[in-house]
């Protein structure tokens, strides 16, 4: 019997609009019930996210899968936020189910920022240093006790290999759009890098739409619902999707990574930017989606075979 987790059917989403959030803050927190409730623009996929007045908002899970980080979120939020350098979410309340919605929600503060994105940030190396420094504090945590992969994060800090098939079917899927021989290459060395067995935390979503900047930095980093303890090479993504060459060198020297993490960590780069292609490669909706995800798959690609960045094929 494989040892490889199976990731189970995609989550059933349900909708949620500021009408349900009203009635559920009314009845579970009155004391709140004046604030006036907004969506956030941009919220997320796996919560719906509103404003509650000024200087909180309102997270409610989207499927019975993602509510299973609402406890831990709660649990070791605050635990982390003593020991990190920058903000992150603090909860302020935890409610529960109600007829109108099926899973636990949380109230947090509001961190002001606006998400991360190669125009807005100020200095890259910079940028790339101070992520770094961030992560290396949250590798720093005692682990003990900490959450395992699973559900709970879709097996961030797990084997690569639980990501296989979705390889895979994206590769077919680009048959003719894409180098699959050389990615699948890099899927393979990826695939045969070990880990120490070390376990360390990781947020498990560093994503461009994750890291908060405040005139051009840094300045906090959110939504950790993916977060655990395990291997963090699935926090190097963010080396391909977002920082600079020069950037995702700094970063690597102040995190000090080995090959062998170095590789998976590309590994989790190439299973993400794959799957958006594969996501957007036919629908002309997607097409800038589609072309930022052929120009990570171009990073990738690059800094793996050492040469300039190739030129996407259409």
């Amino acid at each position: 019997m494989s040892d490889v987790p199976d990731l189970g059917p995609l989550p059933q989403r349900i909708t949620v609009d500021a009408e349900q959030v009203r009635r559920l803050i009314v009845d579970q927190f009155p004391h709140l019930a004046d604030l006036p409730i907004e969506p956030v623009a941009d919220g997320g996929w796996d919560n719906w996210t509103f404003h509650l007045g000024p200087e909180m908002l309102v997270r409610l899970p989207s499927a019975a899968e993602y509510a299973l980080a609402v406890d831990k979120e709660h649990q070791w939020l605050p635990v982390l936020a003593a020991r990190l350098p920058l903000p992150i979410p603090a909860p302020v309340a935890k409610g529960k189910p109600d007829v109108g919605y099926p899973h636990p929600w949380s109230i947090y503060r509001w961190i002001d920022g606006e998400p991360a994105s190669v125009d807005r940030i100020a200095d890259p190396v910079r940028f790339a240093t101070d992520l770094a420094e961030f992560l290396a504090a949250l590798q720093g945590v005692d682990a003990a006790g900490g959450p395992q992969p699973g559900v709970h994060n879709w097996f961030r800090g797990g084997t690569l290999r639980t990501y296989d098939t979705t390889v895979e079917c994206a590769l077919t899927d680009l048959d003719g759009h894409v180098d699959a021989e050389l990615a699948r290459e890099i899927w393979a060395r990826a695939l045969d890098a070990r880990w120490d067995g070390a376990d360390r935390w990781l947020h498990g979503d560093v994503a461009q739409g994750n890291l908060l900047l405040a005139d051009g930095r840094l300045a906090a980093v959110i939504d950790f619902g993916t977060c655990g303890v395990g291997d963090p090479a699935c926090d190097l993504a963010i080396a391909w999707t977002l920082l600079t060459a020069d950037g995702r060198e700094a970063f690597r020297t102040r995190l000090s990574v080995d090959a062998a993490t170095w590789a998976r960590g590309r590994g989790w780069a190439l299973w993400k930017t794959l799957a958006t292609c594969s996501s957007t490669v036919d629908d002309p909706e997607d097409a800038d989606e589609y072309a930022n995800a052929q120009r990570v798959l171009g990073e990738i690609f690059a800094e793996y075979t050492g040469g300039a960045v190739p030129t996407p094929r259409p």
